[in-house]
């Protein structure tokens, strides 16, 4: 039976995960449920949780036997705390794995290593929210912004979606009915499934981050014929440049690399980014792959375990 080592890329809409054979090649790699620190938080959404590891393991099983795992998973804030603990123990009694080579980080901090070595850059990161973080030389984990969409996250999916549905909704108020003259008013709608606004409510005041963040797409489809959307990506690369701009003032001037689903709505998010950046925050962008690395993160794990 081949010997595996797990890697996991694991948010709140999905979760990532890489297999590396005993030789550290990848063998296998997919998709599962989200699992996140956070639905611990919540009894009734630790179910949510279980089921996500039961179909990893599912998943996982004809593949060979799990003997190390190292995630990069969201609501993780120390590697030592009390919820990276928790998820540890969920993990190694799931898998079958021994504690010892079970290994939970901040997502952030296995993103950083898929991006740059320790010290080498900033990481902007636009999914569904927003977040610049430095991973020094000692690896410690420094980060701007990533506040949740109550106090930030300005730039990311979800602000670019509630920013667009209260454009829409301001101007109902001036003008009802203005709706039907909005490119971006009517991708919005249409989305939704209808124009009015017990819908818009019950979506954004009951409906999960991730589809909210996915109502972005509505503003990139609306790109091409109104000036609204368009002003409003660009916007959004603008307020991605703040973050890096904050830990430049900290560290230094450093290379900038930007990922995210947010940078892939339109080249308007990354042309605001880009402009807002002086040329001593030299910037490019690419897709990661955080899973991948986790899953060498564990090859070594179990070599020094």
């Amino acid at each position: 039976m081949k010997l595996l080592s797990i890697g996991l890329d694991a948010g709140g809409t999905q979760t990532r995960w890489a297999a590396v054979n005993a030789q550290g090649s990848l063998c296998a790699e997919g998709e599962v449920a989200p699992i996140s620190g956070l639905l611990l938080a919540d009894p009734a959404k630790r179910q949510q949780l279980q089921q996500a590891l039961s179909e990893l393991a599912e998943a996982l099983a004809p593949l060979g036997r799990a003997v190390a795992l190292y995630g990069g998973i969201t609501g993780v804030a120390e590697p030592e705390g009390p919820v990276a603990q928790e998820l540890n123990r969920r993990l190694a009694e799931a898998l079958q794995i021994e504690p010892a080579r079970v290994a939970c980080h901040s997502d952030m901090d296995i993103a950083y290593r898929a991006a740059f070595a320790p010290g080498a850059g900033y990481l902007v990161y636009a999914g569904t929210g927003a977040i610049a973080v430095h991973l020094d030389a000692a690896g410690q984990l420094h980060r701007a912004g990533g506040r949740g969409y109550l106090l930030g996250d300005e730039g990311g999916g979800y602000w670019i979606a509630r920013e667009a549905l209260a454009t829409v909704w301001r101007r109902e108020d001036e003008a009802p009915e203005s709706w039907r003259e909005s490119p971006l008013a009517c991708a919005l709608f249409e989305r939704l499934g209808g124009a009015d606004w017990a819908r818009s409510r019950q979506f954004m005041y009951g409906g999960d981050r991730g589809s909210i963040g996915r109502l972005a797409l509505a503003v990139a489809e609306a790109a091409s014929t109104d000036p609204q959307a368009r002003a409003l990506l660009r916007r959004a690369g603008t307020e991605l440049a703040r973050l890096p701009l904050s830990l430049s003032r900290r560290f230094g001037a450093k290379p900038v690399l930007a990922a995210g689903r947010a940078l892939l709505l339109h080249p308007l998010v990354l042309d605001g980014l880009r402009e807002a950046l002086p040329p001593s925050l030299p910037l490019t962008s690419g897709q990661l792959a955080p899973h991948t690395t986790a899953a060498q993160l564990a090859h070594t794990l179990l070599r020094t375990r």
